[in-house]
């Protein structure tokens, strides 16, 4: 699928990033052995970055299905948001 919004796609790639950035520092401590509450506390950081991610590319993908809504028939409709309700289930776990 492509993404409907090159800045949406943009957003998404710096989040992406900055989530690469933090498992690396998650790594780093590890390493280091520090303290397990605060590799713990990173750990939630990563989830909760990674949700948010998902979240946003769920969005762009949403309005992409939509915009070609009115050109599908009644079961590429129900199959499409079959779908899409289905992706957000999984963005929620």
């Amino acid at each position: 699928m492509m993404m409907q919004d090159d800045a949406a796609k943009q957003r998404i790639l710096a989040r992406l990033r900055r989530l690469e950035g933090q498992v690396r520092g998650v790594e780093a401590m590890i390493e280091q052995e520090r303290d397990c509450s605060e590799i713990l506390q990173q750990l939630s950081a990563i989830r909760s970055a990674a949700l948010s991610a998902s979240q946003a590319f769920l969005q762009d993908y949403a309005s992409g299905c939509m915009q070609n809504f009115d050109r599908q028939t009644p079961a590429e409709r129900e199959a499409a948001l079959k779908n899409l309700i289905y992706m957000f289930g999984k963005t929620q776990t």
